[in-house]
């Protein structure tokens, strides 16, 4: 049986936090930033956790470190 492997895309795009959750960057920061407000553009910022409903598809991608 050959080896599991990871699904590198996943894996640059996705952090696993310590409690077993994920950490993705948030979606709408590329470009047009003038319709946005200034805590909208903070908020973006970094990264956030993933939702639950996802969470469950996105570690079978990262199952092998």
């Amino acid at each position: 049986m050959p080896k599991m492997k990871t699904n590198r895309a996943a894996a640059k795009r996705f952090k696993r936090t310590a409690n077993g959750g994920l950490k993705s960057a948030n979606a709408y920061t590329s470009h047009r930033f003038h319709g946005k407000t200034k805590k909208q553009r903070r908020q973006l910022r970094g990264l956030s956790m993933m939702n639950k409903t996802n969470v469950k598809r996105y570690k079978k991608l990262l199952q092998v470190k």
